[in-house]
């Protein structure tokens, strides 16, 4: 396990953007996939994105695909999600997670963890 740390939260006005950073705590993740979850109160945890090592190829779940982008930079141990037109539906703690799932899109499957960042979209 890996502990992992995310940043970059905030609050945002409806249509807007930001940058998320997902970086491990003294170790390294850069031959883990990486993925990012968010969860809403009420709701459970839902997958976002998923990036893959080594290829760095890319897997979304529905309801943010073409509008957030997955990235990881193994060089500086980093990975990140763009996010660009936010809704207010957006509105969650989302999650950076790491590991080798055999289903990318299960919460279950990842063994590390982040303790989230706050995205608050205003309408």
């Amino acid at each position: 396990q890996v502990q992992l740390v995310e940043s970059g939260g905030g609050l945002v006005q409806a249509g807007g953007s930001l940058r998320l950073t997902c970086a491990p705590s003294g170790r390294t993740f850069s031959r883990s996939h990486m993925a990012w979850f968010r969860q809403a109160p009420g709701n459970e945890r839902e997958f976002v994105a998923a990036v893959f090592w080594p290829d760095g190829s890319a897997y979304y779940g529905g309801a943010t695909q073409g509008r957030f982008t997955i990235a990881r930079d193994d060089a500086k141990n980093t990975g990140y999600l763009h996010m660009y037109g936010l809704k207010p539906e957006d509105t969650a703690v989302y999650y950076c997670a790491a590991g080798w799932p055999s289903r990318v899109t299960s919460s279950l499957e990842y063994d590390s963890w982040g303790q989230g960042t706050q995205v608050t979209v205003s309408s």
